[in-house]
């Protein structure tokens, strides 16, 4: 493998390298000098707006090389592959982009399948800088010297490895250099298809979602774009770690939220206990909805009097209530519903009409429609009803819900729901996060929630049934891409099997994918937090390794007197290496842990708080925050704490365990739980 300047090959690639940067600030200005001209004031703007979005997709990251890799074919030449298409200012690709078809092979190709290629090239980056490349020969001479390593005589790219390696600090980058094809599958899977992704800590599962966005807009762009798509991920923390990812690859108008901003008509201001959170995640709390919402319509007082010039035109009550039961058997949505039935009734009164000998058009059925007398039978047998108070009368009123969940829930859980002191209205409530979603559902039941083209479900085993059903609205004509770990479940409800789950969002034909290869973890860190399967996911197999670091895992036992000096000092030796540094530790014990590392004057951050600094590379992470993150150098306190802190501290646990992609150190100076008592 070459390296340095001297080597003509990696001289040759840096001068491509320098002039695709060249061609594509040519690209970009280009966009920025057209004259955008449109024969409206509307039009003009919508055209300003989406030059604006060509022109930031075209800027340039000087951090992140424009291409990662070169395909050589037998006759059509050679390709760069890239994260974005580059063109000369002849249209000549420079660069393509890894999501063209012609870029497949480079994820794909073996001896046993060459896809037509004749050598694959990997390049090696330190920063912005090309210092060396690697080649795989699928030709039968078997090429050698000049960096060109035989791909028959080596299994795995050691540029690969190296770049999957990489120390970080931020946020997480994208994976384009190093998709593997169990991963390629995913991402490039049909844009109809839903696909669920079973992936154990390491094996890439949001790298893959969030590629399989970007994979979307390119391959089915005007499709996609026109419907929109979202990513949700678990948590803030969470989506600021992922946010760069798209922006890297060219995709700018990716909305990425939390379920709770998502579905958020009202403020979430209170907090459920896990029992409360329990039923109202679950799935039978659409049916208490849909039956207090139907139960709002009523059979007609009287009859229905429409005086119209001379002659007043009856609708006796039990063809009103014949009008609104055949509306309600359709199964149409409450609001729907409404609406029709003064359609309807209107409809009946101008048949009357019409025998009668009068001449009527739209205009008329428009005009008895609008009436008072027929508005007002609207109001009196199916009248409006709003979402939020809805809920709110469940609620605040014990035999309001007990009316409407005889059958469905027990006492206790009735009693569980209910508030103790109800609020005044629902302005002055305190809503919970699982209330938002109840409101969500209400409101769907009135008028149907818009389906976007594609929704990307991060940490998707911790979803209530009923947050499900709420993202599952939002892909219902659509399709989505559900991520998650069975094994890394943390809340009462989580998911214990991926169809029920599936069910729940309303794709229960999906696939579901498992990756079971991880990437990032070492093999003794990942094996070392296996231990805790057999407890927290029995039918759940362990993931393997790719990588090898005995060094990885460190378990050291520390006097309690010592433990905040010890922890400081562990810390200040792991920001002498490079990369990304994290304490995590059970939420209670995370002051303490900033108290001692104050005291030892570092530079640290609290994940969910203020951060003590600018950029600071060490911060401490509370668990319950630290689902999704990665981090060079974990140093994880008192596993003990954690594994007791909550019915289910053990996932909370395995969790912790796998953030680290280098380095894990293990403080305790309590007992360390029974199942993790064997080191590797």
């Amino acid at each position: 493998m070459p390296a340095g300047g001297e080597d003509p090959v990696i001289s040759a690639e840096r001068a491509h390298l320098t002039r695709s940067r060249e061609f594509l600030r040519l690209m970009r200005e280009h966009v920025l000098a057209i004259n955008p001209m449109a024969g409206d004031p509307v039009s003009l703007e919508y055209l300003k707006a989406d030059l604006y979005r060509r022109a930031e997709s075209l800027k340039d990251i000087p951090a992140a090389p424009l291409f990662f890799g070169r395909l050589d074919y037998d006759e059509e030449g050679a390709f760069h592959i890239g994260r974005r298409h580059v063109h000369d200012q002849d249209g000549t690709p420079v660069v393509i982009d890894w999501r063209a078809p012609v870029s497949r092979p480079f994820y794909r190709a073996s001896q046993a399948d060459p896809m037509g290629i004749a050598l694959r090239r990997r390049f090696g980056f330190s920063g912005a800088q090309l210092t060396a490349y690697e080649d795989e020969i699928f030709t039968a001479t078997a090429g050698t010297g000049d960096g060109r390593v035989r791909s028959e005589e080596k299994k795995t790219s050691q540029l690969l490895i190296a770049e999957i390696e990489r120390p970080r600090s931020g946020p997480m980058r994208d994976i384009v250099a190093t998709i593997q094809p169990d991963q390629d599958d995913i991402v490039r899977g049909d844009a109809s298809q839903t696909v669920c992704v079973q992936g154990a800590p390491g094996t890439g599962k949001t790298a893959v979602g969030l590629h399989r966005v970007a994979y979307l807009l390119y391959a089915h762009k005007e499709q996609v774009t026109r419907r929109g798509v979202i990513v949700v991920g678990p948590n803030l923390a969470f989506l600021s770690y992922i946010r760069d990812v798209l922006p890297a690859l060219g995709e700018l108008d990716v909305t990425q939220t939390t379920v709770s901003e998502l579905v958020a008509s009202v403020p979430a201001r209170g907090a459920d206990s896990d029992e409360a959170g329990r039923v109202k995640g679950d799935a039978r709390m659409a049916d208490v909805l849909r039956r207090a919402l139907w139960a709002a319509i009523r059979l007609p007082a009287d009859a229905l009097v429409l005086p119209r010039g001379s002659r007043r035109w009856r609708v006796p009550a039990n063809e009103i209530a014949e009008l609104a039961g055949e509306l309600r058997n359709r199964g149409v949505r409450y609001g729907t519903g409404r609406e029709l039935l003064g359609h309807r009734i209107a409809h009946v009164i101008l048949t009357r009409m019409e025998a009668a000998g009068e001449t009527c058009d739209d205009r008329t059925h428009d005009a008895v429609r609008r009436s008072a007398p027929v508005r007002a039978c609207v109001d009196q047998v199916w009248p409006k009803v709003d979402a939020k108070r809805l809920v709110f009368g469940l609620l605040s009123s014990a035999a309001n819900l007990a009316a409407h969940a005889d059958g469905l829930l027990s006492a206790a859980e009735q009693q569980a729901i209910v508030w103790p002191v109800p609020a005044r209205g629902p302005g002055s409530a305190r809503w919970s996060r699982a209330d938002q979603v109840l409101i969500d559902e209400a409101a769907d039941l009135i008028e149907r929630t818009p389906s976007l083209a594609h929704v990307v479900v991060d940490e998707a085993q911790d979803l209530s049934p009923m947050e499900c059903r709420a993202i599952g609205r939002r892909c219902a004509t659509g399709s989505a891409t559900v991520l998650g770990d069975i094994a890394q479940g943390t809340t009462p409800w989580a998911a214990t099997s991926w169809p029920a789950l599936l069910g729940h969002l309303g794709k229960p034909d999906a696939a579901v994918r498992e990756l079971d290869v991880g990437y990032r973890v070492p093999r003794q860190i990942l094996d070392y937090a296996s231990q805790l399967l057999p407890s927290i996911a029995p039918g759940l197999r362990p993931a393997a390794s790719l990588r090898q670091d005995p060094g990885s895992l460190t378990v050291e036992s520390v006097p309690p007197a010592q433990y905040g000096r010890r922890l400081a000092s562990v810390c200040a030796s792991a920001l002498d290496l490079p990369g990304s540094v994290a304490v995590i530790c059970a939420d209670a014990q995370a002051p303490e842990v900033a108290a001692a590392l104050r005291a030892a004057g570092l530079d640290f951050a609290v994940l969910g708080a203020e951060p003590a600094s600018g950029d600071a590379r060490l911060v401490v992470v509370p668990v319950t925050l630290a689902k999704g993150l990665e981090f060079d150098h974990v140093v994880l306190g008192e596993p003990g704490r954690i594994a007791a802190g909550e019915a289910y501290g053990l996932r909370r646990l395995y969790v912790g365990l796998t953030r680290a992609v280098s380095r894990l150190t293990i403080l305790h100076a309590e007992p360390v739980p029974a199942e993790l008592c064997s080191v590797p």
